[in-house]
């Protein structure tokens, strides 16, 4: 996949948002919480990057900017060197929510920015079918989001992300709300899409194995204010679906460097074969989050 020395599909320059509080304490006035300052970054076309950092350091405001859901205070946002000024359909959204119309079945929520494209009647079925066959739903295109279970709903909502071809895929945890198994199974699912689509992808995450397994690069943010403290190279070998890199050396380390940055601290020397500290002490790091 590409890399941020590529030509850049998305360029984060100076983002600043800034919101009003009030002060309830002494002396009430108007205030100011800096949500994010500063926030610079690349992404190449089709690169997955996957941005971690603390509860209100700023991971979904960034990502509704980007989406055009939401304005900076200051800065700018560029796409292929045109600046985000709101929503367009050469960016896709998934959410934790799922965010399905409940009243349309499958292939129609599937369909749903296809008919916004005005894309012809046959067209959008053929499209559609596609699409819920590559999240693998053959069959259910005819159900509701009620007779789904949680892992299929997330799997229609990015079919509906992907139908109207994007340019850029934006991800805000969307596997939160699922079990631990089908987390895994969706992250797999996930990449192989990601490969045979060759989307641009950013995806926001709590968890930093999820980030580390699915990312080119990992952004850490910080916060108070929100910032970009480190950007990490991922240089774990593709593919890694269906593999057993979760248990390398390699996938040790790696989890255990960004836990180290999440917790305000210096990463340790090297340990064994290069690659930091021993991989239980960086299980046993990383459990600790």
């Amino acid at each position: 996949m590409s890399t941020a020395t590529d030509t850049s599909k998305i360029e984060i320059k100076g983002i600043n948002r800034i919101f009003p509080t009030r002060n309830r304490g002494k002396g009430d006035g108007p205030r100011e919480f800096v949500a994010l300052k500063d926030v610079n970054l690349k992404v190449s076309k089709g690169e997955f990057v996957a941005i971690v950092g603390p509860s209100g350091c700023g991971k979904s405001t960034l990502l509704d900017i980007l989406a055009g859901l939401a304005k900076p205070t200051s800065g700018d946002i560029l796409i292929d060197g045109k600046k985000i000024t709101g929503p367009a359909l050469d960016r896709g959204i998934v959410l934790q929510g799922y965010a399905l119309f409940p009243w349309r079945t499958v292939r129609q929520n599937v369909e749903f920015g296809l008919e916004i494209k005005k894309t012809p009647k046959a067209e959008r079925k053929e499209i559609s079918n596609r699409f819920i066959s590559l999240v693998g739903l053959d069959g259910f295109a005819d159900h509701f989001p009620h007779e789904l279970s949680g892992g299929m709903k997330q799997r229609v909502a990015i079919a509906r992300a992907l139908a109207y071809d994007p340019e850029v895929l934006l991800m805000d945890e969307p596997f939160a709300a699922v079990d631990a198994q089908t987390r895994e199974t969706m992250q797999d699912e996930l990449l192989r899409i990601w490969e045979e689509t060759g989307k641009t992808i950013v995806f926001v995450t709590h968890s930093i194995e999820e980030a580390v397994f699915l990312a080119d690069r990992v952004v850490v943010l910080g916060t108070n204010p929100g910032s970009v403290k480190d950007v990490l190279d991922i240089d774990l070998p593709r593919p890694r679906h269906n593999s057993d890199i979760r248990s390398s050396a390699e996938f040790g380390w790696v989890r255990h460097k960004v836990w180290e940055l999440l917790q305000n601290r210096e990463v340790k020397a090297e340990g064994p074969h290069g690659y930091g500290p021993s991989v239980a002490e960086a299980i046993s790091s990383s459990a600790e989050l």
